[in-house]
């Protein structure tokens, strides 16, 4: 568990702010690090000081809803046991989701947001959004009681992480010249290397979530590298067909919705529902991602959303079809169907996005009236590394 922690901080630092990093303009790529980085400090205080016990704690009559307690970790030391492991080591391998969640939303809305405005919106969200849903789902609230399916996070995670980036983007507004402009990456073989790492932490995220060194995690494991092989390969393809040629960035992004996609049902899935998830998810983020960005032009600027929200809608409501024994499952929550586990993940997506968009419009109007959330016209074309930082990611 200690390794799966460290794997799982090493998604953050240094594989997602590389891959984002990379996929911005070179003007504004110190500014994902810096804010990868600031998210990943400002993540662990809270959780140390209040959002571990509002995630995991016991709410009492709100149980259901919110936990409680904990504060400042008051109740836990190094001998106090959560399931097989030490607490010590569970909510520091806790700390590590909650640290990523934030991290993959300003993908959202990079290269045009103050910072301001993104650490203090990281901040509240983690509190008001994200430690609700994830009590919901691992806390003992009610989507827990209720049986839903979610081994690793798809929900928690990727379906929060989605809606927020989708909701920031529409709020925010556009990059200036987009979409008539064109915004490639600036350096993509840095986005390469920072996807790469990714891939190597999600087993981490993934068979880690086991809480245990047994054949569950080992499973968890495999199904994880066969679905990001498969949306690989299928976004390859999809992008291969349409356009004439593969790229490297369309092989990195569909890893990342086919380990995404997997995530929810990692546990409880054999390695056949494994390549069907993975080339669907390789298939429909590719389509949605298209969607976004040209049919509905919405600068989702590192397509968070069709990657993460619609991969982790999909991945969630799969796992409730794939649990199923008959097709190399492990079998569904005591006393539910098929029907019945597909209906109990509709409501978990349903519920987590509802939250997430309710939760992530307050914030950003309240920080809109603060002091603002965009950087002034002049700032954005100079690029957020001087503007906001007064360093430069490159000096040539």
């Amino acid at each position: 568990m200690l390794v799966a922690t460290g794997l799982v901080l090493f998604m953050t630092l240094p594989g997602l702010a590389l891959f984002y990093s990379g996929l911005v303009r070179g003007k504004n790529s110190l500014s994902i690090l810096m804010q990868c980085f600031a998210i990943t400090c400002a993540v662990s205080v809270l959780w140390v000081i209040c959002a571990y016990g509002l995630a995991f704690g016991n709410g009492g009559g709100w149980n259901a809803y919110i936990g409680g307690g904990k504060w400042f970790l008051s109740g836990v030391d190094v001998n106090a046991i959560s399931g097989n492991i030490p607490e010590t080591v569970f909510l520091m391998f806790q700390m590590t989701f909650a640290i990523i969640t934030p991290a993959l939303i300003i993908g959202g809305f990079a290269e045009r947001t103050r910072f301001p405005a993104v650490l203090l919106f990281s901040a509240l969200w983690l509190l008001l959004v994200y430690v609700p849903v994830c009590h919901w789902v691992w806390g003992g609230g009610w989507l827990q009681q209720r049986g839903l399916l979610d081994f690793a996070g798809r929900t928690v995670v990727h379906v929060n992480a989605g809606v927020a980036a989708l909701v920031a983007a529409m709020f925010i507004g556009r990059r200036r010249g987009f979409p008539a402009t064109q915004m490639p990456p600036h350096n993509t073989v840095l986005t390469v290397a920072g996807a790469s790492m990714l891939w190597v932490g999600w087993f981490g995220f993934n068979a880690g979530s086991a809480l245990a060194a047994n054949g569950n995690a080992g499973m968890a494991m495999l199904v994880t590298h066969t679905a990001a092989a498969a949306g690989s390969l299928a976004w390859m393809c999809c992008e291969w067909l349409k356009y004439g040629k593969p790229s490297a960035l369309g092989i990195v992004t569909g890893m990342v919705a086919g380990l995404g996609t997997i995530t929810p049902a990692s546990g409880f899935v054999g390695v056949g529902a494994a390549l069907v998830i993975g080339l669907t998810a390789g298939t429909l983020c590719f389509l949605a991602t298209q969607h976004v960005k040209r049919a509905l032009e919405i600068d989702d600027s590192l397509d968070v959303f069709p990657v993460h929200g619609v991969g982790g809608t999909l991945g969630t409501i799969l796992t409730g079809i794939f649990a199923d024994p008959r097709l190399g499952g492990l079998g569904f929550s005591p006393g539910a169907t098929m029907g019945d586990q597909v209906v109990t993940q509709m409501i978990g997506v349903l519920a987590t996005a509802t939250w997430c968009a309710a939760g992530t419009l307050v914030l950003l109007k309240l920080l809109q009236g603060m002091g603002g959330l965009r950087v002034s016209p002049d700032k954005e074309t100079e690029g957020l590394d001087l503007a906001e930082h007064g360093e430069r990611g490159y000096i040539l």
